[in-house]
């Protein structure tokens, strides 16, 4: 199983790793991928881990119908493919040209012995995967196509401030057919209800992938399932 990290919901380790596993991915190769290319493929064996630094990618999974799930997004930082055993479970490919530190499995399970503390880390990324699960399925489950898009807003809300910059306006690196493959939703109707919210005057569009929050309070008052008023 990839690894997952809410509240962007990506399966990846989002995590600052410390000593061993530091010092390895600093000395990592880096390797360029172009928006598409793929950086594994279901099936292919798991011989690295890698780390984004710049870029994005899309994890996801073609189902037995031929439809695409998209089960997450991995984002500056983010660790791809430690869960990983034998061979992959999903895709992972490219919505825009990424770099990435690739760090080979034999040097990851060096620094795990090496660094006691690091094994405990890695404990913990996999327990905080089970979490993000339980988020994903609340989040594509029961919930409207508008609760659906507000909760991935609000995450990328969060992410924002986590990392220093303003939780009222972002970049959303995917494109609308990737945010609807992943909250379960067709691209028609991820467009009306972006559009609904902007008529609402929750939020603003200054360009398709710029959002600006307007009143994030009412956003959060309809991820909870509460209806708009006013």
């Amino acid at each position: 199983m990839q690894t997952l990290s809410h509240p962007a919901l990506q399966p990846v380790v989002n995590t600052r790793p410390l000593g061993a596993l530091e010092e390895s991915l600093a000395r990592a190769s880096l390797r360029r991928v172009e928006a598409k290319e793929f950086l594994f493929a279901e099936g292919d064996p798991t011989t690295h881990i890698f780390r984004v630094e710049t870029g994005a990618i899309a994890l996801y999974k073609i189902l037995a119908d031929g439809r695409r799930q998209v089960v997450g997004f991995a984002y500056p930082g983010d660790l791809i493919g430690l869960g990983a055993q034998g061979e992959h479970l999903m895709n992972a490919q490219a919505i825009k040209p990424t770099r990435l530190r690739c760090l080979p499995i034999t040097i990851l399970h060096h620094a795990a012995a090496k660094d006691p503390a690091f094994g405990f880390r890695l404990y913990e990324a996999l327990a905080g995967e089970l979490a993000a699960t339980r988020d994903l399925m609340l989040t594509t489950g029961l919930r409207s196509a508008t609760e659906r898009l507000v909760s991935f807003l609000l995450a990328f809300s969060r992410r924002s401030e986590r990392h220093g910059h303003t939780p009222l306006e972002f970049e959303l690196p995917m494109t609308r057919a990737d945010i609807g493959d992943f909250l379960g939703l067709t691209i028609e109707t991820v467009s009306r209800t972006f559009t609904k919210l902007k008529t609402l005057r929750l939020i603003e569009l200054p360009h398709s992938n710029r959002v600006k929050i307007v009143d994030i309070d009412e956003l959060e008052n309809l991820a909870d399932g509460e209806d708009h008023q006013g």
